[in-house]
């Protein structure tokens, strides 16, 4: 069964950015735009959604379609997050206000599931249940190939009473490897390490051996009672899982840049399919610039990324950090030196220095006036 959570608290809570004009506001309204990868048909995410539905596992589980904005409280109180957890921190994840935010992780959706009125009925019926979420999720991160601060994440949540049926680590495994195999064939080789989760206990981490190199591709754990209670489920265990899309889909095709799973290019898109290695269509050069600034203390680099995101597009490869310091006799007691380097790169074409240098002179007059920076 699909359900869709109503969007009313959603629509409220973005109601708020209408008549704001700073960047984050205009960054967290484009955001929101941008498609659903996993629910696109012709890309890479969406066929690997299709394919984890069909592991017979999960093949029964419910869907549920969830708010892209949720409230914090929810995000993290009821999760168990810690109260010094950095995913609270406004440098790690986007606030539409003080109580609401751009979801950071999937496993919210065991909330607005577990609230439904027929799996409450479920739950008063002693039943197990059983529910899948996909989709955009979103955290302030660094730019480089293998990282974007929108990404794509799948979930599930197995729940059955406790005089029914006591589930183990055994039984994540067994369903864990169901994925696994599904994914990546019945040869893959793969091994559980432990791990640690606010919201589950014990937890763990699945890797693959892809070339002989071991990647974590997905982690679980069983839901913590503690945290159950908080969404009315009582006397119930189970399992629960995660991984991000993007991860795969780089893995299976080989990619060699994370920007390419959203690109239109005719070249590029004709060969995102899951298990095809990607072969560049053209090598087009990097260029690069560097840039050094002063700027108060309270600089934090995960809002340069988004300012960076916000000037060059994805014509931006990687911001690297090259150098930082502090110098109170030349800068004074409040500020601190940075040095980025950044890497220019479209996939599609090659730049011109030109293009380029104006470009990184935008960046430069941005950077001055978000941040009140001496550009040096």
């Amino acid at each position: 069964m699909d359900y869709q959570i109503p969007l009313d608290d959603q629509r409220k809570a973005l109601a708020s950015l209408e008549g704001r004009t700073d960047a984050e506001a205009a960054r967290i309204k484009r955001y929101l735009t941008m498609p659903d990868l996993s629910r696109t048909p012709d890309s890479p995410l969406h066929e690997i959604v299709e394919t984890v539905r069909t592991v017979p596992v999960l093949k029964d589980f419910d869907n549920v379609i969830i708010p892209e904005v949720v409230p914090a409280s929810v995000s993290f109180d009821l999760f168990d997050f810690a109260a010094d957890h950095p995913a609270r921190s406004r440098s790690d994840t986007y606030y539409i206000d003080d109580a609401n935010i751009l979801r950071t992780h999937d496993t919210v959706m065991w909330y607005y599931y577990c609230n439904l009125p027929e799996i409450k009925e479920k739950i008063a019926k002693r039943e197990p249940f059983g529910v899948i979420c996909y989709g955009k999720v979103y955290r302030k991160d660094e730019i480089d190939r293998r990282h974007m601060n929108i990404f794509h994440q799948f979930g599930g949540l197995y729940m059955v009473p406790d005089e029914t049926k006591q589930l183990s680590l055994r039984d994540l495994r067994e369903a864990l490897s169901e994925i696994v195999k599904g994914l990546f064939g019945d040869d893959a080789n793969y091994r559980f390490l432990d791990d640690t989760f606010p919201y589950t206990n014990p937890s763990l981490q699945v890797e693959v051996d892809v070339n002989g190199q071991w990647i974590e591709i997905l982690g679980g754990g069983m839901p913590k009672p503690s945290v159950m209670k908080h969404f009315g489920v009582e006397g119930y265990n189970g399992w629960a899982f995660g991984f991000g899309l993007e991860r795969l889909a780089i893995i299976s095709m080989k990619l060699p840049d994370i920007r390419l799973l959203w690109s239109e290019d005719p070249r590029v898109k004709k060969q995102l399919h899951m298990g095809t290695a990607f072969v560049e269509v053209s090598k087009y050069p990097p260029a690069i610039r560097d840039i050094s600034f002063v700027v108060p203390k309270t600089f934090t680099p995960n809002d340069y990324f988004d300012l960076v995101r916000d000037v060059a597009g994805d014509l931006v490869e990687q911001v690297e950090l090259i150098d930082q310091y502090e110098n109170d006799g030349k800068f004074g007691a409040d500020k601190k030196s940075y040095a980025y380097r950044v890497t220019y790169r479209a996939n599609d074409r090659t730049l011109t220095n030109e293009e380029v240098d104006a470009l990184h002179k935008k960046l430069e007059d941005a950077t001055a006036k978000e941040f009140g920076a001496e550009v040096r």
